[in-house]
């Protein structure tokens, strides 16, 4: 899960951008497989994997493929962007089994909410019950849990990079550092020199005071990474690196296309191999790149992009080798499990618009025809601000993307390409280099990870086609399908989930389930998966707002965290739901909670949402608007019982004072709450000012244990 949001009025905004306002059907009867825009249904299966046998075959077959897909711009530029892209709380003996047997007994506590147990994901805070880890603007600081104070730091980077944002994976008395963004130079660092513009991953060593033992910088971009065990999966993705010449002045676009597809054709085999740098504890550094022979590709790709995975083993002592393999694929989003690593990959923003004729390989004569071909345009950006008052406008925005523009005489309709999403299956049930096993595809848009699970030899993905058609354009719905988890070949399929409306939650438990979908009311689907062959709704409940994310509760009941909307789809505010499922046929909702003109942070990113089910307490950041504008943020904490839910209180943390209007660069005014956890009897929350220690049955102040002084 990704580092997200970091402030109230981002999370209000967020709140504000996921309202709708259009119609909702979705009556359960029969679900049909799901169709592309023409009507037709979509053929789908697994695809078919060549490994290159060396650098000449590697270069000469994704050359050929990266020519296909340049554009005028190069890759990328104005034609295409990305889009954009969390549960199960591990038990505190299952944590503590990193530390080693012999190791005293930490309390009871709770460890990062992930996805699936005993698969770790980065987050900016974690703790093995006796300590609390946290890195923060840089710092890395070691809190003792009993004590109640920072035992220890260590500057990551240099004091002029405090603003870059990292998270923590942490094995025993070693932790990773990652930094998602480029360009950070590693405090102490001998030379000077231009960072790598890619991820930077640094191993720190914590049984005694702090030290940085090595670290990995790669090119590209973070993806996501697991950990299972001690050791770690790093996805990153990367571009080929080819200098595209610039257009000239009045430069059709033919011709532009025709420069780019020379500069890929002269490019060496080292513009695509993914290159990263490995340091040691002195800062000695070597570069190398990933071998041509770990190099494999899918039947069809485009060669504008390769995945690569990285693995590093906290036991070591130090970064030694990452034994990376790579594959000739796009990805944005990572789900795993104990034994596999998905990469999936959501299809572009397409937009139709009228261009000079652009030739394709071979390039013909300048004066020949060319048929035209479409430019791809990313959507534009739509930012939404609340209203001074905090509450919702009159005219709620949607999430739907804006409908391509009409065909008219001088814009040829072109015809929209099918919405697939791709995924590709690591193998990584032994230590060292992962196995790429197999791609596949389905139709449709990924939601989050969330939207994929694996079980007993299958993984189920949910989707939604059409979901940036337009009022004008096909109508959209969802579909979950079974694939074979060593081919990616499709088994199964339930489709017509949420006619006219997008997936808002997935949550697959075991052989069932959980599917939301939004446009005016929420339709809660629950899904009978137990033959995989036939998949099949089995109940549907409608209530209005959504859930975001979905947290299974034991016993037949799921909490959904998302918003309450009016029944014109108008967001209205916070909402946790206690769901009752016990009845697959039959889901209910039991209890409420609301909060006015509110957003939380764990409706798109559930490492911000706690629940111990030993106590049913329930702890997420809550941020909104007051009657006067100003805005409060907190943790908010819940008690949830078997049929309801009481409010606890609201756990905050305090405002630094400022001197007038000024305060010190360094020290950050931003009280928001962002993550809570539980050692013991103490209830702990995190914001970038420090650690608040309450006591759990009650939220009463214990301790406040700040970062600056």
């Amino acid at each position: 899960m990704k580092t997200s949001m970091r402030t109230a009025v981002a999370a209000l905004s967020a709140v504000v951008l996921t309202a709708s306002t259009a119609a909702c059907s979705g009556d359960q009867g029969t679900f049909p497989p799901a169709t592309k825009p023409g009507g037709d249904t979509v053929s789908l299966g697994d695809v078919r994997l060549v490994a290159y046998s060396s650098c000449d075959d590697m270069l000469g077959g994704i050359r050929e493929k990266a020519v296909e897909h340049v554009g005028p711009w190069g890759f990328g530029g104005p034609g295409m962007f990305m889009a954009e892209t969390g549960d199960v709380a591990v038990s505190a003996k299952a944590a503590d089994s990193a530390r080693g047997a012999g190791a005293p007994a930490a309390p009871a506590h709770s460890t990062t909410n992930v996805q699936e147990a005993g698969v770790d994901e980065p987050d900016l805070v974690k703790t093995d019950g006796k300590r609390i880890i946290t890195v923060n603007q840089g710092v890395l600081r070691v809190v003792d849990a009993e004590s109640k104070k920072v035992t220890a730091t260590l500057n990551v980077v240099g004091s002029d990079q405090t603003y870059a944002p990292a998270d923590l994976l942490v094995s025993g008395d070693r932790a990773l550092v990652v930094f998602a963004g480029g360009g950070v130079v590693l405090a102490g660092a001998k030379a000077k020199r231009v960072p790598l513009s890619g991820p930077h991953y640094v191993t720190v060593d914590l049984s005694g005071q702090p030290k940085v033992t090595g670290s990995l910088s790669a090119k590209g971009m973070h993806v996501d990474a697991r950990m299972v065990g001690s050791t770690v999966r790093l996805v990153v993705r990367s571009q080929p690196e080819i200098d595209f010449p610039q257009p000239r002045p009045g430069a059709s676009q033919g011709e532009m296309m025709r420069r780019s597809q020379e500069a890929v054709r002269k490019a060496p085999i080292s513009a695509w191999l993914p290159s990263y740098e490995i340091a040691d504890a002195s800062g000695a550094s070597r570069t190398e790149s990933v071998k041509c022979e770990a190099v494999s590709h899918p039947e069809n790709y485009t060669g504008t992009s390769l995945l690569t995975v990285h693995s590093l083993d906290l036991a070591g002592e130090a970064v030694a080798a990452t034994s990376p393999i790579a594959v000739a694929a796009d990805g944005d989003t990572v789900y795993g499990s104990a034994g596999s690593l998905y990469v999936a990959s959501n299809p572009r923003w397409w937009f139709p618009m009228p261009i000079d004729p652009i030739p394709v390989d071979p390039v013909p004569p300048a004066d020949s025809p060319d048929p035209a071909q479409p430019s791809l345009l990313p959507a534009p950006d739509k930012t939404v601000t609340p209203s001074e008052s905090g509450v919702a406008p009159d005219v709620a925005p949607t999430p739907d993307e804006p409908a391509p523009p009409s065909p008219t005489a001088s814009t040829p309709a072109e015809e929209t390409p099918v919405e697939e999403t791709e995924i590709h299956r690591f193998d990584i049930a032994q230590p060292g280099a992962p196995r790429y096993v197999a791609s596949g595809k389905v139709a449709g848009r990924l939601l989050n990870q969330y939207a994929m699970s694996e079980h007993e030899g299958h993984l189920r993905i949910a989707t939604t086609i059409n979901e940036n058609a337009g009022p004008s354009g096909p109508e959209s719905s969802s579909s979950v399908y079974v694939l074979n988890a060593d081919t990616l070949a499709k088994v199964g399929e339930v489709g017509g989930l949420g006619k006219d409306e997008r997936i808002y939650a997935v949550r697959f438990i075991g052989p069932v389930g959980y599917v939301v979908t939004f446009r005016q009311v929420d339709p809660l689907y629950t899904l009978d998966l137990r033959d995989p062959a036939a998949p099949k709704v089995t109940g549907e409940l409608k209530i209005t707002g959504y859930s975001a994310y979905l947290h299974p509760a034991g016993d037949g009941r799921l909490i959904g965290v998302g918003q309450e909307a009016s029944t014109k789809g108008r967001t209205l505010g916070t909402q946790i739901s206690l769901f009752d499922v016990s009845d697959p046929a039959k889901p209910a909702r039991l209890a409420q909670y609301f909060q006015k003109d509110s957003g939380s942070e764990a409706e798109w990113d559930p490492h911000a949402f706690l629940y111990w089910p030993e106590s049913g307490l329930a702890v997420l950041p809550l941020s909104s608007w007051q009657e006067n504008g100003a805005a409060k943020s907190g943790a908010l904490g819940l008690r949830i019982q078997p049929s309801g839910i009481t409010k606890l209180g609201l756990v905050q943390h305090p405002t630094p004072k400022i001197d007038g209007s000024r305060i010190a660069d360094t020290v950050p005014v931003d009280a928001t709450i962002r993550r809570s956890l539980i050692i013991g009897d103490t209830l702990w929350t995190v914001s970038d000012l420090g650690l608040k220690a309450s006591h759990a049955s009650n939220l009463d102040d214990q301790a406040w244990v700040p970062f600056h002084k």
